[in-house]
């Protein structure tokens, strides 16, 4: 706090003048808010190399008394296959490169998760789940009223999914594919802004290692320990970070000290 020292010759007017430019300085301090994500006591957080890396390293993190607690062992996961560029989510806006449709970069920053999907009835976890069918597409067609929504063919119209590319039941639609039989909506673009990124999962991998157009995916191992662990009270975030840049915000943005490393 700033300190005026008032000689016992100065005048009332000077003390009053003095007092007046205190009461202005602390009016125009700049007020710094709690982050959004001050309250969560869960966080996953995925460290790359490099903006360009396409694969990274899980860690689970719960926050106690004595601050943040790794979880379990880190686990290996790929990201996009251009490797990283800024989200949206719950951060301040960062200056550099930032995610768009198509880029084939997974976003960067913190931000909360969505519900659970895939293709079983149900799912044993406290987290929320949403079976999917193979009606069930998320929109990544720019321009489209549904952009960045998981839809339902049935209730919005065949033509409302004309043209977008993922099915929320891959294994149905393409083949076998697994990815999407297991996953979380990660909530990067949270206003469902046009062109800024759509349809972010964390979900399984096809092959150990392979990268993404965008999401971050991992072994079924390490998604079913996730699911099993997430709880809704714990308001639990996803922090995905090149290595540089985590050394830059973790202690401005309250993050855990120790850092899942580099993958091999």
């Amino acid at each position: 706090m700033r300190r005026f020292c008032v000689s016992r010759s100065s005048t009332p007017a000077r003390i009053a003048t003095l007092l007046i430019l205190a009461l202005i300085a602390a009016c125009h301090a700049p007020v710094r808010k709690p982050l959004p994500w001050a309250q969560s006591r869960q966080m996953i957080l995925v460290i790359t190399p490099d903006w360009n890396a396409a694969q990274a390293s899980m860690q689970a993190f719960e926050r106690g008394a004595s601050g943040w607690q790794a979880q379990g062992e880190a686990s290996p996961v790929s990201i996009g296959r251009k490797g990283t560029a800024w989200g949206i989510g719950l951060h301040p806006p960062q200056p550099g490169l930032q995610k768009r449709e198509g880029d084939g970069r997974s976003p960067a920053g913190v931000f909360a998760l969505g519900t659970a999907f895939g293709a079983a009835a149900a799912l044993h976890s406290a987290w929320p789940y949403a079976p999917m069918s193979a009606d069930h597409w998320c929109i990544d067609v720019v321009g489209s009223p549904w952009y960045d929504r998981i839809v339902d063919a049935r209730t919005v119209g065949s033509a409302a999914v004309a043209g977008s590319s993922e099915p929320m039941r891959r294994d149905l639609h393409l083949h076998g594919d697994p990815r999407y039989m297991l996953g979380v909506v990660v909530d990067d673009n949270p206003q469902h802004e046009q062109g800024a990124g759509s349809c972010i999962f964390l979900h399984l991998w096809r092959t150990p290692g392979e990268p993404t157009a965008g999401c971050t995916a991992m072994s079924n191992a390490a998604m079913n320990a996730l699911l099993g662990w997430l709880q809704p009270e714990a308001a639990p975030v996803f922090v995905l970070l090149p290595r540089l840049e985590y050394q830059r915000l973790h202690r401005i943005w309250n993050l855990p000290e120790s850092t899942p490393q580099d993958p091999p």
